[in-house]
């Protein structure tokens, strides 16, 4: 029986496996150059930009289950400091460890059930989904410009590496009811000085 694939042969991530065939054993090695899709980071935190270069080192091996992809993924991302917000760039290399289970295994119970999301169809698999998770794994959850990066002043935002000596004349609000009290004090006490003279 043939199986129809219901994916787009000419979409990025999209591989044919035909030179693969389904002999268990038999290898094939791929190095990729594709463009990152969009919508491919950590929300605004950090981010690979879309349309740059994501370089793969792959393997494909026939198995008796399906296609085993195995590699690493080079991606470059963008983001802001979680401290300071000021901008950050890097490289992260994830590695890609999938399995696509041929459509007439889906249902074998030797085969884990997070393996049969990924299938062969026809003889195209999308590599798209594995990618994302991959590298969305390796980005840095908390990018920082610098490790000692002071970050933004609480009450002005000033940024505190530009400005070392930055301070704020604040006062405890627990002693700012003490506070009151001595300066009411006093001006009970210079009205009393200042109250009328003794007639002569």
């Amino acid at each position: 029986m043939v199986i129809l694939s219901t994916l787009d042969p000419r979409a990025p991530f999209v591989l044919d496996t035909h030179e693969l065939g389904r002999r268990p054993g038999s290898a094939q090695r791929k190095t990729l150059s594709l463009p990152a899709p969009s919508d491919l980071g950590l929300g605004g935190v950090v981010w690979v930009p879309e349309g740059t270069d994501l370089e793969f080192e792959l393997r494909l091996e026939a198995v008796m289950e399906g296609v085993l992809v195995s590699g690493t993924v080079r991606a470059p991302f963008d983001a802001e400091c979680v401290r300071c917000l000021d901008s950050v760039d890097g490289e992260v290399v994830a590695d890609v460890q999938e399995l696509f289970v041929y459509p007439e295994r889906a249902d074998d119970p030797d085969v884990e059930a997070e393996d049969k999301e990924l299938r062969v169809e026809g003889e195209l698999i999308d590599l798209e989904q594995p990618v994302r998770d991959a590298v969305v794994l390796a980005l840095p959850q908390s990018p920082v410009c610098r490790p000692d990066c002071p970050g933004l002043c609480s009450q002005c935002g000033v940024r505190l590496a530009d400005h070392p000596d930055h301070v704020h004349e604040t006062t405890d609000p627990r002693w700012a009811a003490l506070a009151g009290l001595f300066t009411d004090d006093t001006t009970e006490s210079g009205s009393t000085r200042a109250g009328p003279t003794e007639e002569s």
